[in-house]
């Protein structure tokens, strides 16, 4: 995918938080100024940075920041494990070395829990919330079990040829953009999955979602068969005036699948504020 002109090429540091070691991906935006927050991203599970590099190219109209979790990626292993609150704490120390003091919030699967954390816990700092392929936390309606059980194989991160295999019974749905994605991935260590999984061992959102006061996009693919599209309904009822949109076809990589569908909707929703300004002016 080529490099849009108003998005300059990310640049990648290892920044040390709270004795902690994390991988950044940063993307710069550097066309005309238009007051848009940047975007904070907080991938899947074991994900790492390279697999999200898509998305800061095709949304090119704001700055965009994502890191990979200790063990993930580039990030060291971490020493002690970690939970939602203190990897919340650590990202918002995070976003003040990149003075990013408002940002708009974007979370897919495992990453969709650290994304409504992290809107609770620093309200003040998030703007608007947008949940892709995820859930409340353990309040949550199981995936299928032909699909848990691939994801947890660790040759889905190792051998190309098993993901290309099993990449329809893992993530359901259309597969188009599985190559690229496959070839982007880096296996994360055996303790960094560990943790990652531990983290959100017994957590749910959902006592605090009636309290979330941002506006809320909740995206769910209908053949998705690791979180299955009733999550997205829980959320939606969970979480005051959020908005769900079901992707038809959509498996648990839509945003990569219905790539263009998926970014016209992210960006009309962040868009909106300026949208309903503008309108008022005129």
């Amino acid at each position: 995918m080529s490099q849009s002109p108003h998005m300059e090429a990310p640049v990648y540091t290892l920044e040390t938080v709270a004795g902690r070691q994390l991988q950044v991906a940063y993307w710069r935006y550097s066309g005309p100024p238009n007051g848009k927050p940047p975007l904070l991203f907080f991938n899947g599970i074991g994900a790492n940075t390279e697999v999200a590099s898509p998305l800061p190219t095709m949304l090119d109209d704001r700055d965009f920041i994502t890191f990979d979790m200790p063990g993930v990626g580039e990030s060291p292993d971490p020493a002690i494990p970690y939970n939602p609150f203190i990897m919340s704490w650590i990202t918002s120390e995070l976003l003040d070395r990149y003075e990013m003091p408002i940002v708009d919030v974007m979370g897919v699967s495992w990453g969709g829990g650290m994304a409504q954390h992290f809107a609770l816990q620093h309200g003040n700092r998030t703007n608007r919330l947008i949940l892709v392929a995820t859930t409340a936390g353990m309040v949550m309606v199981p995936g299928k079990f032909s699909a848990l059980s691939k994801m947890v194989d660790p040759r889905r991160y190792i051998d190309p040829k098993f993901m290309e295999t099993h990449f329809e019974t893992l993530y359901g749905g259309s597969t188009e953009g599985s190559d690229g994605h496959i070839h982007r991935i880096k296996p994360p260590s055996k303790i960094g999955y560990f943790y990652q999984l531990f983290a959100m061992l017994g957590w749910t959102s959902a006592p605090a979602l009636p309290f979330l006061r941002k506006p809320t996009l909740i995206l769910t693919g209908d053949r998705d068969p690791i979180v299955q599209p009733i999550n997205g309904q829980i959320l939606n009822m969970l979480i005051p005036g959020s908005e769900l949109v079901v992707i038809e076809d959509g498996g648990h990589l839509f945003m990569l699948s219905h790539a263009q569908e998926f970014i016209d909707l992210v960006r009309e929703f962040l868009d909106r504020d300026q949208i309903e300004e503008s309108a008022e002016a005129a």
